[in-house]
């Protein structure tokens, strides 16, 4: 299991100290490119869940694990966990705690995260189908599903519309070659 989690300003201020732990970031690629730490790795859930064996050999050090707010960091460490991968923590409170306390993040091109996108798909599919509920009977019935499927989400702490709309092309960006990750963490210190 994961031992901990870290606060960023604890982490800020072992960033400032040069005492930073080793940072994987498992939100998607796009969600990396729009914005991170510095110095980072980007391994995205998925990726890190199939390669885990083989990162393992590159992490006997401090990890601690990042994403938007905590829930796919705490995923990313019961795998790791459960591989054998100890000192494990995660960023309390994910990017969005990080950039609250004032840290610094590099920046790339604007885009919604996952979460804003969930709102838009789910609020507007129970829009549109409570208006086209007025005219055919019934169809409220699907809002009445996707309110049924954010509610498993909220109290599973997944979400599978997430996880759908992270697989668009707007989402995925370059996804990181898990060879090409492995001699990232080899090369750094």
């Amino acid at each position: 299991m994961i031992t901990s989690s870290l606060t960023p300003a604890l982490l800020q201020r072992l960033v400032a100290e040069g005492r930073a732990p080793r940072l994987l970031d498992v939100r998607t690629p796009g969600e990396f490119r729009t914005s991170h730490i510095a110095g980072s790795y980007n391994v995205p859930l998925n990726t890190l869940r199939e390669h885990r064996a083989e990162l393992l050999a590159h992490l006997d050090e401090e990890v601690v694990l990042v994403c938007r707010s905590g829930a796919r960091a705490a995923q990313a460490g019961q795998a790791l966990a459960e591989a054998g991968l100890p000192n494990l923590r995660v960023l309390e409170g994910g990017i969005v705690a990080w950039e609250t306390a004032g840290a610094s993040l590099e920046r790339g091109p604007e885009r919604w995260d996952i979460e804003r996108q969930v709102r838009l798909v789910a609020g507007s599919i129970v829009l549109a189908t409570g208006l086209v509920g007025i005219f055919v009977p019934g169809a409220h019935l699907i809002g009445t599903a996707i309110g049924a499927g954010l509610t498993y989400a909220a109290v599973s702490n997944s979400c599978a519309m997430g996880v759908l709309l992270s697989r668009l092309p707007y989402n995925r960006g370059p996804r990181p070659d898990i060879r090409t990750v492995i001699a990232q963490l080899r090369s750094t210190p």
